[in-house]
């Protein structure tokens, strides 16, 4: 493991295969930094599946797991009640989590694993090419609905947190997002609210982030922060849902 100036140098100096503009850097920063600064990176264990962030272990300095698409809530309980004392995190995709993962998520948090999920919720598939996504807006033109999601024909958008916070054993249920200064700050307390939880062992704990697709929304990094803020967030409003110990009070 690096040192640096004494902390851990969670984040990787890797070049990452993100695409220009896209969030998944900002996100891992606030990860890193959340890690270091709770002092907890020396036993820390991330699990990604298939995705954009299928290559998440070249951009972090600690172990990594990769796991079957929407698979990791099932292998982060494994490797948790193997080391219960590691700090597990899973960090997933929208097509991941709330399509071919939704039963392994549900699950995990009706169980109250005390593993922390990071949800990144772009409304799209990002690595397979842009189709529609569970989490895909209403109207929203993708690969695999080029004339606008219908709601009559493929549903309504899924508001994954609003279902996980009805769930009875989830400790923390949070939705934020990474479109300017203050959110960002406002995702890493989120981001370490949910690592204390697991390190003081209190349970499952959620992070949804609204993040942008730059690439396959088709827009400017720029244009597409707007769209997020005007068509996004409206749809996903920003909020904790479920904060059974206070962690966000203390």
């Amino acid at each position: 493991m690096k040192q640096v100036f004494g902390k851990t140098n969670v984040l990787s100096a890797n070049p990452t295969h993100y695409c220009p503009g896209c969030d998944h850097g900002v996100v891992h920063r606030l990860i890193a930094e959340s890690l270091e600064e709770l002092e907890v990176a020396d036993r820390s264990i991330g699990v990604a599946p298939v995705g954009c962030s299928v290559f998440a272990y070249d951009y972090f300095n600690i172990d990594f797991n990769q796991a079957a698409h929407g698979r990791a809530p099932a292998v982060a309980t494994g490797i948790k009640r193997t080391r219960p004392d590691s700090i597990v995190f899973t960090y997933q995709g929208d097509g991941d989590l709330a399509a071919i993962g939704t039963a392994e998520i549900i699950h995990a948090a009706n169980r109250g694993e005390n593993i922390t999920v990071v949800f990144i919720n772009n409304g799209i598939y990002g690595m397979t090419g842009g189709q529609m996504a569970p989490t895909t807006l209403v109207g929203m033109k993708t690969q695999t609905s080029p004339y606008g999601r219908d709601a009559a024909t493929m549903g309504s958008p899924i508001r994954v947190s609003e279902i996980i916070a009805t769930l009875e054993s989830p400790a923390y249920v949070t939705r934020v997002t990474v479109n300017n200064i203050a959110n960002q700050i406002k995702t890493k307390k989120a981001i370490k609210n949910a690592f204390t939880l697991q390190k003081e062992k209190k349970g499952f704990s959620f992070v949804e982030i609204v993040c942008i697709c730059p690439t396959n929304w088709g827009k400017k990094p720029t244009d597409a922060h707007k769209w997020l803020t005007e068509n996004m967030l409206p749809v996903f409003p920003l909020g904790t849902f479920k904060d059974i110990h206070g962690i966000e009070k203390a």
